[in-house]
């Protein structure tokens, strides 16, 4: 059956019957114009948005339904977590071509609200429109965190040190297998998963963005969506300052190259300034939720390296739509 043959009152009512009952704080949800929240009392509103666009961010080729439901949330948990803010409500919007079938409506629904529930976030809201080519999922995702507790990139100085969370590149490197597997000719079953899958545990690296920023363990965050060198560059650049990053200290993950784990991105791990007098509380509370390793540090100027067995060269920049 096709999503067609339903309509659309029909697709949102399978939404509506998966979604949870709603936390308190949410007073009017799914069913109206708009959803209604109550603020969080002595909190700031964090909002992020990010859209997923098929054949772009990702393929079904080499993504399940219910996997790219997850990526969809889990990119924007990332920016949360960047952030160190929690997550209170969501949004949903999906612009569908009436060929998709139902099945695979369901596994993308059911695939965003089961790391919905994980992170403990009430979809609250959306949108159903057609689509005349590929899928386009849009979520926006709004959180809360004290005021003088919250992450951004600009609060970096020279002499902080860089760290990151977890291992770089294996995203970058399954997609590139993946490129070469369809480049062959027809893959075989199962050849070209797992790919962009999205951030391996962004449950964990929400945990760890918002402990690091409830105990001021960090001066500066910015999640790792479009390649190491990307995220140090924009960090160095809102803190006015330059960095160094050493390629011998990079947590390159197994199967990737050092390349990949700077400029491929789809890693969703996080980047953190962290002021040499706070580094044994950071590793502390961060490495609960997720390894971390110090890949290099700000430094003044503006000059962005990368020191390669002991030569600097340009650390350069990562992915770009345009």
């Amino acid at each position: 059956m096709l999503i067609s043959d339903l309509g659309e009152r029909a697709l949102i009512e399978r939404i509506r019957s998966r979604v949870p009952d709603a936390p308190p704080w949410v007073l009017l949800g799914m069913g109206d114009d708009a959803a209604v929240l109550e603020p969080a009392r002595g909190e700031l509103d964090v909002v992020t948005t990010d859209c997923q666009v098929e054949d772009i961010h990702f393929r079904r080729a080499w993504m399940s339904m219910h996997e790219i439901g997850r990526k969809a949330l889990a990119v924007n948990v990332s920016d949360l977590a960047a952030m160190g803010a929690e997550p209170r409500a969501a949004t949903l919007s999906l612009a569908l071509p009436r060929v998709l079938t139902v099945a695979d409506f369901d596994l993308l629904i059911d695939g965003f609200l089961s790391l919905a529930r994980e992170v403990r976030v009430p979809l609250v809201g959306g949108n159903l429109a057609e689509s005349p080519g590929p899928i386009v999922i849009d979520v926006t995702l709004i959180g809360s965190g004290r005021r003088r507790r919250l992450l951004t990139r600009s609060g970096g100085r020279a002499g902080h040190l860089l760290y990151v969370t977890g291992t770089l590149g294996r995203a970058a490197a399954e997609v590139e297998r993946a490129l070469r597997t369809l480049e062959a000719g027809t893959p075989s079953p199962g050849a070209l998963a797992p790919c962009l899958r999205g951030p391996l545990s962004p449950a964990s690296r929400l945990r760890c963005g918002v402990q690091v920023a409830r105990n001021r363990a960090a001066s500066a965050c910015m999640d790792i969506s479009d390649g190491l060198a990307d995220a140090v560059s924009q960090l160095a650049a809102a803190s006015g300052t330059g960095a160094r990053i050493h390629s011998t200290q990079m947590p390159v993950d197994p199967v990737a190259t050092l390349e990949q784990a700077l400029r491929g991105g789809e890693d969703y791990e996080l980047l953190f300034a962290v002021p040499l007098r706070k580094r044994r509380g950071f590793e502390a509370i961060a490495g609960r939720h997720a390894g971390v390793t110090c890949v290099g540090e700000l430094t003044p100027g503006r000059n962005v390296v990368l020191d390669r067995d002991g030569q600097p060269e340009p650390l350069g920049g990562g992915f770009t739509h345009f």
